[in-house]
């Protein structure tokens, strides 16, 4: 293989500027720059082969058939080795662009000891329910069908909430009675999630879901619904900053007391409060099983960290395990064995933290803990990283299991998913509400690649703004609802119904001013909107895994490896060329992960040593505003490696680099210059993933640090004229990325079938040869912006 390697810093690229011809390269950011390959089937012995398409190139044909031609070619397999990137092996002609290899292998579970996936879903919460009875009766049971049934989402899983939550029109508790320890005052009735409807939509979905699956439901997979707390009874809770001084209790249940726990009295074993509130979960619990829901499970609190402005209980791992260890767990364990405990409930940062002191075996309260519950929040506001963050430490935290000796069926769930501000029918740019979906899919791929067992949304159905939330925190979700749009509407039904007193914070909804026949040219079906339900892209890219990974599927290995023609042809760069395609990094943010994926050529994989011997690269956000962020120097305390920062040494904390080159090879080592540490310990280096990759394997997402310069891990090979920084420490190549790739796959063994789901989120098309055990089975292309799924027996 011939590289550049090059010692010299300080190099100018001819495109260094992010309004230069970098981006003009890529004004149209949705335009496909390379043909398509027709799909083929290759080998004999594929039965019922598909491959079904949503794309943004043709958004109203979602989940559509790609043709696919059953070519036999009886030659030797697809040789990486012999191959130089110019021939097709497979297909006997030439190639009009550089090919990716999807390589899995669905005799090879990434957790063959654990349990299999259990599903997706999403949350019964109080706006779900009021929007759900919004709609007609014809409406309704559209969205049953679109949600639970086997022509729809089949979604599995759900959650709910415990008294209210943000997502509810007010706070309000089951027993508002002062100091009624024994709970003889609970509203064992649950009247008030009868009354709107919560009770009902959970019970249409679970008969919905056995009457579509009755063979998974008669299997054990029926409808599986977790139940969690936002904040118990404000009498419970330790008074806030926000109440009177000498106040003996919270005056509300918005808020939290920030330290160790919101209890009023504390978590410990003679705490009337906690007790109380142990047996609030059992009595809740009793009350809904009254109504024919049964729950799988709870969690101890949502977003334990969090003193939220809506309602909210602070807890940090010793407080949670006191409670589960002295209240909570003997609680459930003596009136309902039956329902799983899960902790935490937060973002991904810190779940390592919260596992290792909460399961460990020493630890009283891990006999009650089934499970452990996560979000996909990157810690902050910036909801441009939510799902951007975290998957090492999913890697970390299964590995910890392992050490733990935890049971192989603790469960790991991703409990809370969404994109916010506002809705993408609200915002009116179909780009954005693409790059939402590629974001959902994308978030569950990974999750599942690294040993999560399901997937739940927030919101099964908003308003047309994301509501009603009585907090404002008005967020998106797969289905809205939009009843003022529905034929038999005729103008007396109002664009906002009474529940929804946000009005319109983010200004005009501009969905509402597109006709039926512009929505449906966008991807949102007329035949649900005459129904008064706005279908989203989301929706459809979720469907392309849900419909296909029924619960008690597995993970397999699989992974999108570089094209076979080494670093002159990647897949989205032609042969011979310096210029990396893909389109615009919208990844090149500050507080983005650097993490090390198989060369793909593309934008994502550009970086430039800029004249302060800074590793900095370019893109835009997904508003479109110009982004340039450097390679940080030291690595993120929660999520362990190194991020993306500002590259202003007064604002943040970028890395100064020299590249200095190895004696005798072809080969540099990277070294950080602003820092204190001896100098044997500074440079940039390979941190490989524990459990192995899961089921990417070592290549698929290793993080970087700052180490040891006399170990392996520490040498790199960098192209300058392709700005690819790269590693072969695991044997094949994998190149620093910022974030992820633009290509991606996840592999799956069904009961039946044998499933992968291939993301492109670049801007031009990607051929790809997709190989099974290193035997070829078919060639396809995906186009820009588009999901697909292939299938086969």
């Amino acid at each position: 293989m011939t590289t550049i390697v090059i010692a010299v810093v300080g190099t100018k690229w001819s495109r260094s500027d992010p309004n230069d011809a970098r981006d003009t390269t890529y004004s149209s950011r949705y335009v496909d720059l390379s043909p398509i390959r027709p799909c083929e089937i290759l080998v004999d012995g594929v039965d019922d082969f598909a491959l079904i398409q949503t794309s943004l190139g043709e958004p109203g044909a979602h989940w559509s058939d790609v043709t696919c031609v059953r070519r036999i070619v009886r030659r030797r397999d697809h040789d990486d080795d012999d191959d130089d990137g110019d021939e097709s092996h497979a297909t006997g002609h030439r190639r009009r662009r550089p090919s990716a290899i999807i390589d899995a292998n669905y005799d090879e579970r990434a957790f063959p000891d654990r349990s299999p996936i259990l599903g997706f879903g999403g949350a019964f919460t109080e706006s779900t329910a009021l929007n759900f009875r919004s709609l007609n009766d014809m409406g309704r049971e559209a969205a049953l069908e679109l949600l639970f049934g086997e022509s729809g989402l089949g979604y599995s899983l759900g959650r709910t909430h415990i008294n209210s939550c943000d997502f509810s029109v007010k706070s309000y508790s089951f027993d508002d009675v002062e100091d009624d320890f024994d709970l003889d005052e609970f509203d064992d009735d649950v009247a008030h999630d009868v009354d709107v409807g919560m009770v009902n939509m959970m019970l249409l979905a679970t008969r919905k879901v056995a009457d579509s699956f009755p063979d998974e439901s008669s299997g054990g997979y029926g409808m599986r619904i977790v139940a969690s707390p936002w904040s118990p009874p404000s009498w419970m809770k330790a008074p806030t900053s926000n109440d009177i001084d000498g106040a003996l209790h919270a005056m509300n249940m918005t808020g939290s007391y920030s330290k160790d726990v919101c209890i009023r009295d504390g978590v410990g074993q003679d705490s009337e409060y906690a007790r109380s509130w142990a047996l609030y979960f059992s009595k809740f619990i009793s009350a809904y099983s009254n109504h024919g829901v049964d729950f799988y499970g709870v969690t101890v609190q949502n977003e334990p960290e969090f003193p939220a402005p809506w309602e909210a209980c602070s807890y940090d791992p010793v407080s949670q395990g006191e409670f589960i260890a002295n209240h909570l767990g003997p609680t459930l364990a003596k009136l309902h064995p039956n329902t799983k405990i899960l902790i935490f409930d937060h973002n991904k940062d810190h779940m390592v933290k919260w596992g290792r002191y909460l399961l460990s075996p020493d630890h009283p309260a891990s006999k009650y803990v089934s499970g452990t519950a996560y979000h996909w929040y990157a810690g902050g506001m910036d909801r441009l990283l939510d799902g951007a963050q975290g998957a090492p430490n999913m890697h970390r935290f299964i590995s910890e299991l392992d050490v733990m000796n935890v049971d192989r069926g603790h469960v790991l769930l991703n409990s809370e998913a969404c994109h916010c501000p506002t809705t993408g029918y609200a915002g009116g740019n179909i780009y954005i509400a693409y790059a939402r979906a590629s974001r959902n899919a994308h978030t569950i791929l990974a999750d599942l690649a690294a040993g999560s067992n399901g997937f739940i949304e927030w919101n099964l159905i908003l308003d047309s703004i994301g509501g009603p939330n009585h907090l404002g925190n008005l967020c998106d979700s797969p289905l809205l609802a939009v009843p003022h749009r529905a034929v038999d509407s005729d103008g007396r039904i109002p664009d906002q119904l009474d529940f929804e007193v946000a009005g319109h914070p983010f200004g005009r909804v501009n969905g509402d001013g597109k006709t039926r026949e512009e929505l449906q040219a966008e991807g949102s079906p007329a035949k649900f909107l005459d129904l008064g339900i706005v279908v989203q892209p989301m929706y459809y890219y979720v469907g392309h895994i849900t419909r296909f990974v029924r619960p008690g599927s597995w993970a397999v290995h699989a992974l999108v490896d570089s094209s076979a023609g080494g670093s002159k042809s990647r897949t989205f760069r032609p042969a011979e060329a310096d210029v990396p395609g893909g389109g615009v990094n919208d990844l090149a943010r500050i507080g983005i992960e650097a993490t090390l994926w198989p060369c793909e050529g593309s934008t994502r994989q550009e970086w430039l040593l800029n004249d302060a011997n800074q590793l900095q690269v370019f893109g835009h956000d997904w508003l479109g505003a110009p982004t340039i962020s450097c390679l940080g120097r030291s690595a993120d305390g929660g999520l362990g490696g190194l991020m993306l920062t500002t590259c202003n040494v007064t604002e943040g904390h970028p890395g100064i680099y020299d590249i200095i080159s190895i004696p005798d090879q072809q080969k540099v080592h990277i070294v950080l210059k602003n820092t204190k540490v001896d100098s044997k310990a500074t440079c940039l280096v390979v941190q490989p993933l524990r459990n192995n990759g899961g089921a990417y394997g070592p290549r698929g997402g290793a993080q970087v640090n700052i180490g040891s310069c006399e170990e392996p891990w520490a040498e790199w090979i960098y192209d300058s004229s392709t700005g690819e920084l790269l590693s072969t420490v695991f044997g094949g190549e994998v190149c620093l990325t910022t974030g992820w790739p633009f290509l991606q796959v996840g592999g799956f063994q069904a009961k039946a079938k044998k499933v992968a789901v291939v993301l492109n989120e670049a801007s031009e098309s990607a051929n790809y040869v997709f190989r099974n055990k290193g035997k070829i089975i078919a060639t396809a292309s995906i186009p820009p912006h588009s999901i697909q799924t292939l299938s086969f027996g």
